[in-house]
């Protein structure tokens, strides 16, 4: 029995990847505004990880609520799957290392047996400064991760990390288990032989994608299975949209330019009817019974109030409809009426 209610998450959760220093370093007294911010703004649900600035993300997460939560009402996810180990001596820190500007001498490696999830659930709550970690999600697992050597990691996991997290929570010290993904199909093959209560999934049910409609969706319902949507930008294209020029980055890498012409037709709809291309990206997800939580990366207090304005901007129903008329969503795609926080 789970003593978190997955569904009081909130709409809008808390994406900690950017404080880590993802990409870019950030001062620790921006990070910890970020997160109070988050908090004031009546955020619930933080998500975060080990990979996240190896140790850094789980670090200024756990400082700051220890601070502003001491009551630790927060609802926070962490993920198992990767260790940390010390980086070889000599290492830069001050360079971008697996994408992160991380001051921390460890790297992370892929690691799904028992004892390594054990390991790195105690680590992370030490970091995280917590009683207990609400929800465990196993890491990155999947075939688009891991290529060739996916059967032997699946196997690795399902025989030790699963088994391990299974332990956690059915003693108590976890309250929800699942997976964090940027994959759908990882989780229909872990479903067809386990349990699970949640999957974090990246990019993989947004305004540009809805896929996960033919399968994974409708076995989330039959299993009651929730679904937090993270990436709901699609690396940032959905974000800030494709008519001011610059870099645009889809799922990670340079857009294609089929991906760059359809969110074009997508943003010129949400022109017309005076939308935020950023808002339709935020609120579409939220519409389908089993997503329960939208968590954008965010790296600033202002990043805090752009999404908490986006996700209560009021949207025409005749955007959606448009949508769907044009072929720019799948016409079976659950659509908003309205959305709180």
């Amino acid at each position: 029995m789970l003593m978190v209610d997955l569904n009081a998450l909130g709409r809008l959760g808390f994406g900690a990847a950017a404080i880590g220093n993802l990409y870019r370093a950030t001062p620790d007294e921006e990070a910890a505004a970020t997160v109070r911010s988050a908090w004031d703004s009546g955020l619930l649900y933080y998500d975060t990880a080990p990979h996240y600035g190896f140790g850094l993300s789980e670090k200024r997460l756990g400082d700051a609520l220890a601070e502003i939560d001491p009551d630790q009402r927060a609802i926070v996810s962490t993920k198992v799957g990767r260790r940390l180990d010390p980086v070889e001596p000599g290492t830069d820190l001050s360079v971008a290392r697996q994408a992160f500007v991380t001051p921390e001498p460890f790297e992370s490696v892929f690691d799904y047996s028992y004892d390594a999830v054990m390991r790195s659930y105690e680590a992370s709550r030490a970091r995280l400064r917590r009683d207990r970690i609400d929800i465990l999600l196993a890491h990155d697992i999947g075939r688009v991760t891991h290529g060739d050597d996916h059967p032997r990691r699946f196997a690795e996991f399902m025989e030790g990390g699963y088994r391990a997290m299974r332990e956690l929570r059915d003693g108590g010290a976890v309250d929800a288990i699942g997976l964090g993904v940027n994959e759908y199909q990882v989780c229909e093959e872990v479903m067809a032989v386990g349990e699970i209560d949640v999957v974090l999934l990246a990019g993989r049910y947004t305004l540009l994608e809805q896929e996960a409609l033919e399968t994974f969706l409708p076995l989330c319902e039959r299993r009651d299975v929730k679904i937090v949507l993270g990436g709901p930008y699609n690396s940032g294209i959905l974000a800030r949209g494709v008519r001011g020029g610059g870099e645009l980055h889809y799922n990670y890498e340079p857009a294609a330019p089929a991906i760059v012409a359809r969110v074009g037709a997508i943003e010129d709809l949400c022109v017309e009817h005076d939308v935020p291309l950023a808002a339709a990206a935020l609120q579409l997800p939220l519409a389908h019974p089993q997503v329960i939580s939208v968590i954008p990366g965010l790296n600033s207090a202002d990043q805090v109030a752009q999404a908490v304005a986006l996700i209560q901007t009021d949207i025409p129903p005749a955007l959606w409809r448009d949508l769907k008329d044009r072929g720019l969503i799948r016409a079976d795609t659950p659509v908003p009426d309205s959305i709180t926080l």
